[in-house]
């Protein structure tokens, strides 16, 4: 029987399905870690999405690309390309492409290696590697359960190093097998949702930090998660980070190991910490 896409509309997450029906469930949904719709799952077949939705990107920093989807589609994930002479690395991805951002990644150099930190970042992987043909696909291996919209062929272990100045390196907690990418040429941690950012009213600067096991159900990690968080950040040397939801200018080592230390002296918490308290809490 013929299988096709099908996009969650509640979190944007894709199914691999039969072609003649709509899934019944979202595994996404239905996982702990996130909220269920207010009424029923309702799905986008991917033949419907094109000319409902734009692919929008910029230039975040020299070399350093954000891509992501307008109307917002789900939770509204974004993605990540870094070009690299070696070959563009992408990491995460926006809920869906369209013809324009395709030709744009090729205009870039196309893919060679894709990789995301856990499912709230899969977004459409599924479409990246069917149209630019990733030499690799990598995804840490406690989290394959997740991955049956795409095909990983490279699953990796706790820690893959890519080229001398990136790295995967697991960091579990809010997913088991949530991995992070650091980039040292950006001086960037590609942390997943080990660290949630909340803004300004500019939508730029950061204010407030917090991390979660699960977010919608304020769910918080455990005392050895979080310590596994702050010796993973311990590592490297990085004065941003990169969700699959925003960047994080300014967001550093300094005040991501402030906000575990916070919580690991006073209460393991999901709320956010203003960072005027992480930072003055040194």
């Amino acid at each position: 029987m013929a299988l096709t896409h099908y996009a969650c509309t509640h979190c944007g997450g894709w199914i691999l399905w039969f072609d003649t029906r709509e899934p019944v469930v979202c595994p996404n949904c239905m996982d702990v870690r996130n909220a269920l719709p207010q009424e029923d799952f309702t799905y986008l077949h991917i033949d419907d999405a094109h000319g409902r939705y734009r692919t929008r990107w910029r230039e975040v920093l020299p070399g350093l690309w954000e891509y992501w989807t307008e109307p917002q589609l789900g939770l509204g994930s974004h993605g990540w390309l870094i070009v690299r002479q070696a070959g563009n690395v992408a990491f995460e991805a926006a809920p869906y492409y369209d013809a324009a951002s395709r030709r744009h990644i090729e205009s870039l150099g196309g893919i060679r290696v894709l990789a995301a930190s856990h499912p709230h970042g899969y977004g459409a992987l599924w479409q990246l590697q069917e149209h630019h043909r990733p030499e690799d696909l990598i995804i840490h291996r406690d989290d394959l359960i997740h991955t049956k919209a795409f095909r990983v062929n490279r699953p990796i272990d706790d820690r893959y190093v890519l080229d001398a100045d990136r790295q995967f390196q697991r960091l579990g907690g809010h997913y088991e097998g949530q991995t992070a990418l650091y980039d040292a040429a950006y001086r960037i941690l590609f942390l997943g949702d080990a660290v949630k950012i909340d803004f300004a009213a500019d939508g730029a600067t950061p204010v407030a930090l917090s991390c979660h096991k699960g977010y919608h159900y304020s769910i918080p990690l455990t005392r050895d998660e979080l310590l596994h968080y702050r010796e993973v950040f311990g590592r490297f040397d990085f004065d941003h980070v990169c969700t699959p939801f925003e960047f994080g200018r300014g967001v550093g080592r300094r005040e991501a190991i402030a906000l575990v230390d916070h919580l690991l002296a006073t209460e393991i918490h999901t709320k956010a910490v203003p960072l005027t308290t992480l930072l003055a809490y040194e």
